[in-house]
């Protein structure tokens, strides 16, 4: 991972920077003060149910200036706004609810200022890079928006490509990403200096990689290299499609890519005229973003609805006459081999209700420091399957919210207490699974994300089973082998004795000898119960019989191991 540009302290010689730099620290300030008043200190006092009856009241408020100062401010604010919006399982409904606008609710720039900034970038006159250029945005965002063109016929018979869309950067949005990375570390040391907070979260490093991927986005660059990525890995997949980049006219702060506009994910009356059902694309939705996440390890952290359509294609898999088409790459998340390993083990746990192998899997994924105390929270997990699991959005919200505040108050403090900690790009796998089932709930409101998790959980299992008997046979193979050679060496070995070619310096090693031989052999025939009893199992899920027949013969070399005959000497 290249080294993240620290950000700086606003220079005392811009004002505009200065200012907006304040204004941020002020908006932290009190939000935390008002925090710790009703949050820590009444409490202490015996006023706690005057927080609690304030509580929903405060959070629409703080929600509500939030949004005013994001749309205000721009830049990394949207970003942030657009990341809180996304946490339905951490943060309360009053704040994500009002926080949703922000996805779209970017005001776009004068095209005055996106043509300079082009053309500067390009080094040429647009009406010399393209042949025509609409000056209606089609998209904006928080760090950059999009207009449509047309190539010019040079370079459309390059790529093959007639329609495109242009991405340029807003002015100035580096010196602004610059200032809003200074003051979120400021808010970040400042958290470290909250208990409840610090006790749980390293504020700093998760700014650290919030400004990763933030520097990251705006350089298009790599998002064209990430696009390009993307595609490979995905090429044999027909259920999805991605742009094909226009290097001719693509630059650090300019991308120009094949237009795919379609039909937005989340549009249902677009849908249906096309005649595609919404509900039958939350679950390949669903199914195309575990791939990513559980197998490829390279996914998209913000498949929001506006970076994906539903294109319509003839030929589509299984004769789907759709495909799933992702544009914007700047937001890209990467996992090791190992974390996907856990992941894949915490959705098995998640989708069978096992309480004890989510918190070992969390543990495993680094969620949870190794030396961390996890009984209680097993017992909460499992209560909390054993209550909860298997329902979808639509059923929790009719849940008596009493349910769930015993069930808070009763394990509350076993999560408070735990040392969870966030490992890296481990708050994109967060992101881009919460708008994934945001995204499916939208296209159908009773859409249960377990339907889809079950399925691809019971795969992902059967593929560790297979693994599991291939890993087993290749170990029978060896330790056959040294089944098959151990008897011929002590019997080498015994013949040498006998015959008084081995020379001895004690009268009992003949009775060692023996008793080496005899240990040795129902070692051999223990080995081979064991391995093939769990080989048994572990094949009689995909393949009964042979299981079953594997499992009765382990039987054979336990009698063995058991009544192993003496040796006469």
């Amino acid at each position: 991972m290249p080294p993240v540009r620290q950000g700086r302290e606003p220079s005392p010689g811009t004002k505009g920077t200065r200012a907006r730099y304040r204004r941020i620290l002020r908006f932290a300030g009190w939000q935390l003060a008002v925090t710790w008043w009703y949050e820590l200190f009444l409490p202490r006092i015996g006023l706690a149910r005057v927080a609690e009856r304030t509580r929903e009241k405060r959070m629409r408020r703080f929600a509500r200036r939030f949004h005013a100062l994001a749309v205000e401010l721009g830049g990394l604010m949207i970003k942030v706004g657009q990341f809180m919006s996304s946490r339905l399982d951490v943060l309360p409904p009053e704040i994500t609810a009002e926080l949703e606008g922000l996805q779209d609710e970017v005001p776009p720039v004068p095209f005055a200022e996106i043509r300079a900034l082009a053309e500067a970038e390009l080094g040429m006159p647009l009406e010399r890079a393209f042949e025509s250029v609409d000056e209606t945005a089609v998209a904006a965002a928080s760090l950059g928006q999009a207009h449509r063109a047309v190539l010019a016929p040079a370079d459309a018979a390059e790529t093959g490509l007639r329609r495109a869309v242009i991405k340029v950067q807003r002015p100035g949005i580096g010196a602004i990403v610059d200032v809003d990375l200074a003051a979120l570390r400021r808010v970040a040391r400042w958290l470290t200096h909250v208990g409840v907070v610090a006790d749980r979260v390293d504020a700093p490093a998760l700014v650290e990689e919030f400004a990763h991927t933030s520097l990251q986005e705006i350089d298009y660059l790599h998002e064209a290299a990430n696009c390009e990525r993307f595609a490979a890995d995905f090429a044999d997949d027909e259920r999805m499609a991605v742009p094909d980049i226009v290097w001719e006219r693509t630059t650090r702060r300019v991308l120009t890519l094949e237009d795919v506009t379609a039909i937005k994910i989340t549009d249902a009356q677009a849908l249906r005229a096309a005649g595609i059902d919404p509900a039958e694309v939350a679950p390949v939705f669903a199914e195309v973003m575990f791939d990513q996440l559980f197998t490829n390890g390279f996914f998209h952290a913000d498949p929001h609805p506006g970076n994906i359509f539903v294109t319509p294609a003839a030929d589509g898999a299984d004769g789907r006459p759709w495909k799933l088409t992702f544009i914007d790459f700047g937001m890209m998340g990467e996992v090791t081999a190992e974390t996907r390993r856990g992941l894949r083990k915490l959705l098995i746990a998640a989708a069978s209700r096992d309480g004890r192998g989510l918190v070992g899997a969390m543990r495993e994924v680094g969620v949870l420091l190794p030396t961390t105390e996890t009984a209680e929270l097993e017992r909460a997990m499992t209560q909390l399957f054993a209550r909860f699991g298997g329902m979808g959005f639509a059923e929790l919200r009719e849940v008596d919210p009493r349910e769930f505040r015993d069930f808070a108050l009763q394990f509350g403090h076993v999560v408070r207490s735990l040392p969870f900690q966030m490992p890296e790009n481990f708050l994109l796998v967060i992101r881009a699974m919460s708008l994934t089932s945001g995204v499916c709930s939208a296209l159908n409101p009773v859409f249960n994300l377990w339907d889809s998790v079950e399925p691809y959980a019971a795969q992902l299992l059967r593929d560790e089973r297979a693994n599991a008997a291939r890993d087993f046979a290749k170990q029978a193979v060896e330790i056959g082998g040294i089944v098959v050679r151990l008897p011929k060496r002590l019997d080498a070995l015994v013949s040498k004795v006998e015959d008084g070619s081995f020379a001895v310096a004690t009268p009992k090693l003949d009775k060692w000898v023996a008793r080496l031989e005899r240990v040795a052999r129902r070692l051999v025939g223990a080995t081979l119960f064991a391995g093939l009893l769990i080989a048994g199992a572990v094949v009689s899920g995909a393949h009964a019989v042979f299981g079953t027949v594997l499992m009765s013969v382990s039987v054979l070399p336990l009698l063995y191991a058991l009544f192993a005959p003496r040796r006469n000497r």
